[in-house]
C-alpha cells in the first residue's frame, strides 16, 4: 500500500467517523428540541439534571450540521479524489481554525473587550427576555444556580428589568444569599453576589489545563486534517500533471 493510498484511505475513516458523530449530534439536538419530554424520561433519574440540555438543541443541531457538512467533504474529496471537495474541506477548516484563534487572542489579550462583546447581548436579555423567555429564563437560572453568581455584571442587571416589574420589585432568588423569594434589590446589594462573567473567568482560570488541554487537541486535530487535505490535494495536482 503506498503512502497516498494509506492517506487516502485514513482520510475517509476519519471523516466517516465526524460525520456519523455529527449525524447523532443532530437527530439529538432535534430529538430534545421537538419532543424534550421523551428526552428527559430517557434520562430517568437523571431527568432534573437533564432540564439544561433541552436548552441546547439547537445548538447541537448547529455543531451536528456542520460536522456532517464537514465529514461528506472529506470523505468524498478522499474517494473520488476531487480537488474542489478537498480544497472546500481545507477552506472549512481553516475559516474555523482562524475564528477559534481569534477568539482566543480576543478573550485572554483583550478580555475587557470580549467583556462588553458579551454584555451587549447578555444585558438586553436579561432586562426584557428573563422571566418571559422560557429558554432564556433556564438557561440563565442554570448559569447562576451552578456558578453561584447573578446576572452578568451583578444583581444591578435585573434593576429596572421586565422580571423585577413582573414581581414586584423582586429580583431573581439567586441574586440573594438566602436563595429565596422575595429577593429585594437593597437585600441583592447586602448579599454582593459577583456577576456570571467573573466567575466564569474564575472557574476557567481554575480549569486551564483542561481547557488548554482540549483547545490544543482540538486545534492539533484540525491542523492534521488541512495538512492531509491540502497533501491529497497536492498530490493529485502533480499526477494529472
Amino acid at each position: 500500500m503506498g503512502c497516498f493510498t494509506f492517506v487516502k484511505l485514513m482520510m475517509v475513516l476519519f471523516n466517516l467517523l465526524i460525520f456519523l458523530g455529527g449525524l447523532t449530534l443532530l437527530a439529538m439536538g432535534i430529538w430534545v428540541s421537538v419532543d424534550g419530554g421523551s428526552f428527559l424520561r430517557v434520562l430517568g433519574p437523571f431527568s432534573s439534571q437533564g432540564m439544561q440540555f433541552v436548552n441546547v438543541g439547537f445548538f447541537c443541531i448547529a455543531i451536528g450540521a456542520v460536522l456532517v457538512l464537514l465529514g461528506l467533504l472529506g470523505c468524498c474529496g478522499a474517494h473520488k479524489e476531487s480537488k474542489c471537495l478537498l480544497l472546500t474541506f481545507f477552506s472549512i477548516i481553516l475559516i474555523i481554525f482562524i475564528a477559534e484563534v481569534a477568539a482566543a487572542v480576543v478573550a485572554l489579550a483583550y478580555s475587557s473587550f470580549a467583556e462588553g462583546i458579551l454584555r451587549a447581548w447578555a444585558t438586553p436579555a436579561l432586562q426584557k427576555e428573563y422571566g418571559s423567555d422560557q429558554v432564556v429564563t433556564k438557561i440563565w437560572n442554570t448559569t447562576m444556580t451552578e456558578l453561584n453568581c447573578c446576572g452578568f455584571t451583578n444583581y444591578t442587571d435585573f434593576v429596572g428589568s421586565k422580571f423585577e416589574k413582573d414581581n414586584g420589585g423582586s429580583l431573581p432568588p439567586t441574586c440573594c444569599w438566602t436563595n429565596s423569594s422575595p429577593c429585594s434589590p437593597d437585600e441583592a446589594e447586602r448579599s454582593a453576589k459577583p456577576g456570571c462573567f467573573k466567575n466564569m473567568l474564575k472557574t476557567l482560570k481554575e480549569h486551564a489545563n483542561i481547557v488548554g488541554g482540549i483547545a490544543a487537541g482540538i486545534g492539533i486535530l484540525e491542523i492534521a486534517a488541512m495538512v492531509v487535505s491540502m497533501y491529497l490535494y497536492c498530490h493529485l495536482d502533480n499526477r494529472i500533471s
